[in-house]
């Protein structure tokens, strides 16, 4: 009885481990592990922190890393071990049937963490692990959009609060009469770009107005740009105009009475970013200076697909 039972857990153990060796064979695991230990000898070197920014971001790469590795690494040393003492339950006889119980309650646990492993290897694109900048837009439908927006936001916060995520905001831009014009925040947690790639584009809103008790359509856009350092882009200060003004958002007396905001236009793409959440102007500028990094980055990447796109374009169909 117990050797019919033993193989039966033992097949279920042996079916969870082929998946995950699928995982690591589509995350190439072992690469993941290779570039882990380089950003540990990274990170014990005793000038590591003279690059303030450099560090951050090497933390940061860590931290992505072993968001994929450790749940892999921790259910495949599980699955050894259980197989080690099924085996050695069998050997034992009457006297294993206690390990083997025990064995059978961690199943459902251990199927939970396969299932939940395969979930998250679908999101393995290159920028899937990144923080985001996230943008809401009103467009067309006047006061109507720039309610509607609001209430997006109010949505999207709400989704991102039940993800554990946090969130800073960056930029608002009130309406004229209601809800907001636009706005840009920092979203930060685990998979975070993975997550809301799909959201971009822009949403359509159909309803009756509560401002002219008609039917209306409004149209809100959302932006969602992996984040980048300005380590990862390289920029050139001599293409830049930086300008300053005054938070229109609120922030209070300090901020309405000091130029703490900031403005940077990139003049060779036209690319225009603006903060003003801190009091700093400082901080503004470094934080302006990773939006602008993750939008001039999305342009090069945008050119490389179209190329690529062009290129296959011109082999014309593959078929017959």
């Amino acid at each position: 009885m117990v050797t019919i039972e033993a193989s039966e857990l033992k097949e279920t153990m042996l079916k969870m481990s082929n998946r995950l060796d699928a995982i690591k064979d589509a995350l190439d695991f072992d690469k993941i592990s290779s570039e882990m230990a380089t950003v540990e000898s990274e990170m014990s070197q005793v000038d590591f922190w003279n690059n303030q920014e450099a560090a951050q971001d090497t933390i940061e790469k860590m931290k992505r890393l072993k968001l994929i590795h450790t749940p892999i690494f921790e259910a495949s040393k599980s699955l050894t071990d259980y197989l080690e003492l099924i085996e050695l339950a069998v050997s034992e006889g009457d006297a294993g049937n206690d390990t083997l119980d025990d064995i059978s309650n961690e199943v459902p646990d251990l199927e939970k963490q396969v299932s939940d492993i395969e979930l998250q290897s679908l999101l393995s694109g290159e920028n899937d692990d990144k923080n985001v900048f996230f943008s809401l837009h009103a467009g067309a439908g006047g006061s109507d959009a720039c309610e509607c927006a609001e209430l997006l936001l109010r949505m999207y916060l709400r989704f991102f609060e039940r993800k554990g995520w946090k969130f800073e905001e960056l930029a608002y831009t009130p309406g004229d009469e209601a809800g907001l014009r636009g706005v840009t925040l920092e979203v930060k947690g685990e998979f975070v770009y993975g997550n809301l790639q799909s959201e971009m584009g822009v949403h359509r809103i159909v309803r009756m107005s509560p401002f002219s008790g008609k039917r209306e359509t409004s149209f809100v856009g959302v932006d969602v740009i992996p984040e980048y350092s300005a380590v990862d882009v390289n920029i050139d200060e001599n293409d830049l105009r930086i300008d300053t003004y005054r938070s229109s958002g609120c922030g209070g007396q300090h901020a309405n009475k000091t130029d703490s905001a900031v403005r940077i236009t990139h003049l060779p793409t036209g690319v225009v970013v603006a903060v003003q959440n801190e009091r700093s102007q400082h901080k503004n500028k470094a934080m302006a200076m990773k939006l602008l990094a993750a939008k001039i980055q999305r342009i090069e990447d945008s050119k490389r697909q179209k190329q690529l796109g062009d290129l296959y374009g011109e082999k014309g169909e593959i078929a017959f």
